[in-house]
């Protein structure tokens, strides 16, 4: 919006040429996330105060770890404070006809809406599982088949009703159209590896990443601030790859595909971070407010969705590998103890218990070790992806 409106002054008054520094991508991102981080430090005490006069308090399981019984009754739902922060943001700084950051938008406030039932339920039913694990899917699969059904096209296309003709152009010849050499998916650290896809196999591998890093950062989502610092670094590395991808100079020098607008992304991105760190400000040990579904399936969701338009699907699963180790951890458990109550009639676990953090935290580690030990484990892995970018 602002972009719009620095275009339509500088027309009218040639002279101020301050105004040429909304034109730059790198301008916007630092301001999205300066803004970000402002919304969420001014509104964040008002949140808070609105949810625990509407009695919005976080259940905990009792056969959980015993030390998080005192964090009953703390405000959650404290996610809607980071998807303000992005939303308003984001509007406020980037392109509006850039078809790429509307589908994150939409993407992320679906997921955060899914996400907002689930913790409403388990807040006025006092159910600390809320939506019924069928029903939340059903949801989540819904928004990431449409996504990934876009973004099949739009690799190619750049405008929405290219999409669509491409779409139906699809669907008419028997759904034997291929997609550019920019869709395949993209193997890390070589120079020219890579699998095609086709419509099919981009669609799948999308589904599987946009609904999968929700439900991986939702599991993460257990301890004070253990999630969104995560967010934050994997979010803004995959804002450097957008940048890079959509650079016509710098994708060809570091030998990554070339795609149209997908440097916007970066505003989002730079949102992203700036909300994140402002929710932390609250959300740091001990808690005043816990993020809820509400923020951790809004913002895996765009996460996920990042990765795709990038073509960075395998290191989000690197940069991201806490939230990978978390869903899994939480697999192998329920996996491995339906098979041993089957087998031997009596259930066993690999795991003190699942999700992973829980793990540690049952084999002494405090709180903040676990958060901390995460967050550098985090960081380590993000310079791992970023490094790919020249060690291809």
């Amino acid at each position: 919006m602002l972009l719009s409106l620095a275009q339509w002054l500088q027309g009218l008054y040639p002279d101020l040429g301050f105004l040429r520094l909304f034109q730059y991508i790198t301008f916007r991102a630092v301001m999205a996330a300066m803004t970000a981080l402002l919304i969420g430090l001014a509104f964040g005490p008002w949140v808070i105060r609105s949810l625990t006069a509407m009695k919005i308090g976080q259940p905990v399981r009792s056969y959980g770890v015993q030390a998080h019984l005192a964090k009953s009754g703390t405000p959650t739902m404290g996610g809607v404070l980071v998807l303000i922060g992005i939303g308003v943001s984001t509007l406020l700084w980037f392109d509006w006809s850039n078809r790429f950051v509307w589908v994150v938008m939409l993407v992320t406030m679906g997921f955060g809406a899914i996400g907002w039932v689930d913790d409403w339920r388990k807040v006025v039913d006092k159910n600390p599982e809320g939506m019924r694990s069928r029903e939340k899917f059903f949801w989540q699969s819904l928004i990431g088949l449409v996504a990934a059904l876009y973004l099949a096209f739009s690799v190619s296309e750049t405008s929405f009703l290219g999409v669509v003709q491409l779409f139906f152009r699809w669907v008419s010849s028997g759904f034997s159209t291929e997609l550019p050499p920019k869709a395949d998916l993209l193997i890390p650290f070589f120079k020219t590896i890579s699998m095609p896809l086709g419509v099919w196999g981009f669609v799948a591998l999308a589904f599987f990443v946009i609904v999968g890093t929700s439900n991986a950062v939702n599991f993460t989502d257990g301890l004070d601030g253990l999630a969104i610092m995560p967010v934050v670094m994997v979010g803004s590395a995959l804002g450097v790859f957008a940048y890079v991808t959509g650079s016509s100079v710098f994708s060809k020098y570091l030998l990554l595909p070339y795609i149209p607008g997908a440097g916007e992304l970066l505003i989002f991105c730079a949102a992203m971070a700036g909300a994140g760190l402002a929710f932390l400000w609250f959300n740091a040990h001990p808690a005043q407010v816990f993020m809820g579904d509400v923020g951790a399936l809004a913002l895996g969701g765009g996460l996920g969705t990042l990765a795709v338009i990038t073509r960075q699907e395998i290191l989000l699963g690197i940069m991201g590998g806490i939230f990978v180790a978390e869903v899994l951890s939480v697999m192998i458990q329920v996996t491995w103890f339906k098979y041993t109550k089957k087998k031997y009639g009596e259930g066993r676990r690999i795991f003190k218990m699942a999700p992973l953090h829980h793990h540690f935290e049952k084999g002494g580690w405090k709180e903040t070790q676990v958060v901390i030990r995460f967050w550098i484990i985090t960081m380590l892995l993000c310079l791992v992806g970023l490094a790919s970018l020249k060690l291809r």
